[in-house]
This record gives structure tokens, C-alpha cells and sequence, in this order.
């Protein structure tokens, strides 16, 4: 009986912790739960687009401790989960990783060196290509694996480039902001080495392109690239930036002009230059040459502007406004879907980037109707009246521009 009686006692006890055990566990799967309903609320807040704010946190719990793993862009997002874990949990693991790494020291900034570098998804050159930057063009450096940096542009797209980045500290950076400028206004050209008959080439350059500008020499520009190269540009092929912004006029005849200038350049997925354009490629490309910032996609700017139109009747829409493509909302699919974006030309016309760049529209009686896009028309927002409003911001209004 007593060894019997023993053996009662130990299951007891043995069930007790069991029982503890389980409780112990159930209550850490609730606050971790709770946390990771905290940690989409606090993204949802501060980071919802991951294009332009990184944010990617875990919260696990391990033992008596929450321990939370991850990185963010986002400082407000960094610390107002932090205080969520801390007033929730008596013990908290911070293994969050704020980007800039702190690994990078003080070169956290950088200039575009190469007349178009590109952006990618990921560190590797078989990922996606998302963005392109032009030369001369400033970009925030988060982070660096290899010889990939993950940068953002000031439209705050990010993506990884390897090469085409000239590090900076923020003083050197923001001295570099300060020299003079000049800008190409040539859909393409070269520099060269000298001013000789026989020059070699020191690189090709594009629409959009911003050198250094150290002084002007005949029928040249002497210029230096923000990785210390120096070269000769034509005259004929660009602007000093103070006399460009005097001139450039964003009307909607102007960014028409500048729109059919680029007729017939081959359509390229996160394309953004004269080398080859998706489109908002095109549609951000012919804002810049106006001297105003865009946001990358079609499904980005589509949020910014003035609401013109969504009957589909154009009687209010005018030169320059941009028209959007996609999948409407509806009761089964309740979320809608922007995929294309083209300008409006006038006349029931829109001029856009799909295999390569050429106008279309919407009167089945043109010749040169789109039956395709006209079913999936959306709506046209006005973007000139509307600049420095959110989404749309002069060039050197810009926070990376200055």
C-alpha cells in the first residue's frame, strides 16, 4: 500500500508539471500570438509598402524571454514595437536590425557614377530588375553584401546594385550637392576624353544624366563624375542646371513634346531610361525632364494627382494628364489592381510604353484604337497644379537633393 501510495504521489506531481508545462507553453504561444498581431498593425502604421520602407520582424518566445528578430528602415516602426514588447514582456531580446547597418560607418550615402545603374530584388544578377538610377542621381546606402548594395532612390524605391555607386559620408555627400551641375538634355550621347577629333569615348550618357560642372570650354563642357573621372560633354548635348530649370515649363503641351520625343524606344521591365522603359518608366522619366519626382509604379503614382476622370469619357481630361490601366474592384475580388499607366495626349489619345513606346486610343473609329487597354481603363489623374503635394515633388525639393 505505502509503495503504492508513492506511486499516486508521483503521478500527481508528474502531472502537475505537465499541466504547468502546458499552461506555460499556451501562455507563450498567446503573447507571442498577440505580438506578431502587434507587429502587423505597427508595418501596416509605418511600412506598408515594402518598395519603399523595409520592414520584415519576427517575435519568438523562448523560454521566459520575447525575442525579436529582424530589420527595418523604419525608426518610428523600431521603437514603437520595442515599447509594445517591453510593457508586455519582463524580458525582451532586441535582435532587430536598423538599416543603415551600422556595419557600412559613416558611408552611408552615395552618387550614381554610371550613366543608367540598375536595381535589382535581390543581391545576385539573375534577380528581378526593378528600378534604374541615372548618373549623378544621390541614393541612400542601407546595407552591403559582397560587392551589392541595397540602396533607395529618391523616389524611395529600394533595390541591391552591384557597382554604379560612388560611397559617400553624409558631409562629402551633401558638399557634392552643393557643386555645379549640368544636365543632359540629348536622349543619348557620349563624353570624351578631350575635345580632340580623335577623343575616345569616357562613357555613354542619357536624358537626365548630372555631372559635376568644372568649366565650360568652347564648344565643350568640362565635367567630373562623382567617382573622380573627369571628361568633355558637347555643349549641344546638355544644360547648366540653373539655365535648365529656368526653361523647362511643365505644361501639358511640354510633357506631351518631351513624351513623343521618346517614341519608339523599346519597352524594358523596371526600366526608367532612354536605354529602355517600362511604363512608369516612361511616365517618370518624362515628369523628371520637367524637374519632378514621381513615385515609381504604376500602382504608386496612381495614388498622388488630382482625380480627373473614371467615367471614361476624357471631357475634362487634358495634355499631360496620366491614365491608368487595370482590374477594377469588385464584389468578388474587392481589391483593385493598377498594372499600366500611359499621358494623355489629347483627342481621345494616350501616348504609353507596351513593347515599345506609341500612342493609342480610346475611339473605336481611330485607327489607332486600343481595344484592349479601353477595357481596362480606370481613370486619369492631373499631375501638373498638384507638385509638392504628397507623391509628387520637385526635383530639388527633394530631400535627396538637398
Amino acid at each position: 500500500m505505502p509503495k503504492f501510495k508513492h506511486q499516486i504521489e508521483s503521478m500527481g506531481k508528474a502531472a502537475g508539471i505537465i499541466l504547468l508545462w502546458i499552461f506555460s507553453t499556451l501562455h507563450g504561444m498567446a503573447q507571442n500570438s498577440e505580438m506578431q498581431q502587434i507587429i502587423q498593425a505597427v508595418q501596416q502604421k509605418y511600412a506598408p509598402d515594402k518598395r519603399t520602407e523595409l520592414f520584415h520582424v519576427v517575435a519568438m518566445q523562448r523560454k521566459d524571454t520575447l525575442v525579436l528578430k529582424g530589420e527595418t528602415t523604419s525608426r518610428q516602426a523600431y521603437e514603437e514595437i520595442l515599447s509594445y514588447a517591453r510593457n508586455g514582456s519582463a524580458h525582451v531580446k532586441d535582435s532587430i536590425r536598423m538599416l543603415p547597418d551600422q556595419k557600412l560607418g559613416e558611408e552611408i550615402w552615395g552618387v550614381i557614377y554610371n550613366a543608367v545603374g540598375t536595381l535589382r530584388a535581390e543581391p545576385r544578377y539573375g534577380a528581378e530588375l526593378v528600378s534604374q538610377a541615372l548618373l549623378g542621381m544621390p541614393v541612400r546606402i542601407l546595407e552591403q553584401k559582397g560587392g551589392w548594395r541595397r540602396v533607395q532612390t529618391p523616389d524611395r524605391y529600394i533595390g541591391w546594385m552591384n557597382g554604379s555607386v560612388e560611397p559617400m559620408t553624409k558631409a562629402e555627400w551633401q558638399q557634392y550637392l552643393k557643386l555645379p551641375k549640368l544636365i543632359v538634355t540629348s536622349l543619348h550621347t557620349r563624353s570624351f576624353a578631350d575635345t580632340g577629333k580623335e577623343a575616345l569615348p569616357v562613357s555613354d550618357l542619357v536624358a537626365g544624366d548630372m555631372l559635376e560642372l568644372v568649366l565650360a570650354d568652347g564648344a565643350y563642357y568640362r565635367v567630373r563624375y562623382p567617382d573622380g573621372r573627369e571628361a568633355y560633354v558637347r555643349k549641344a548635348d546638355a544644360m547648366k542646371v540653373e539655365e535648365w530649370l529656368k526653361s523647362i515649363k511643365p505644361t501639358g503641351e511640354s510633357i506631351v513634346h518631351t513624351a513623343k520625343q521618346l517614341l519608339g524606344v523599346p519597352y524594358l521591365w523596371g526600366g526608367t531610361s532612354v536605354k529602355g522603359m517600362d511604363c512608369s518608366g516612361f511616365t517618370k522619366q518624362v515628369y523628371f525632364m520637367h524637374g519632378i519626382i514621381l513615385a515609381r509604379d504604376a500602382s504608386q503614382q496612381v495614388r498622388y494627382g488630382r482625380l480627373i476622370d473614371e467615367a471614361g469619357d476624357f471631357s475634362e481630361a487634358l495634355p499631360g494628364d496620366l491614365v491608368f490601366f487595370g482590374t477594377k474592384a469588385t464584389p468578388e475580388n474587392p481589391k483593385e489592381r493598377v498594372v499600366h499607366v500611359g499621358i494623355y495626349i489629347g483627342e481621345r489619345r494616350f501616348i504609353h510604353a507596351s513593347d515599345f513606346i506609341h500612342i493609342s486610343s480610346f475611339d473605336p473609329s481611330d485607327p489607332l484604337y486600343d481595344a484592349f487597354n479601353t477595357d481596362r481603363y480606370l481613370r486619369t489623374k492631373r499631375i501638373i497644379g498638384e507638385v509638392n503635394g504628397e507623391g509628387i515633388e520637385e526635383l530639388f525639393s527633394n530631400d535627396f537633393y538637398r
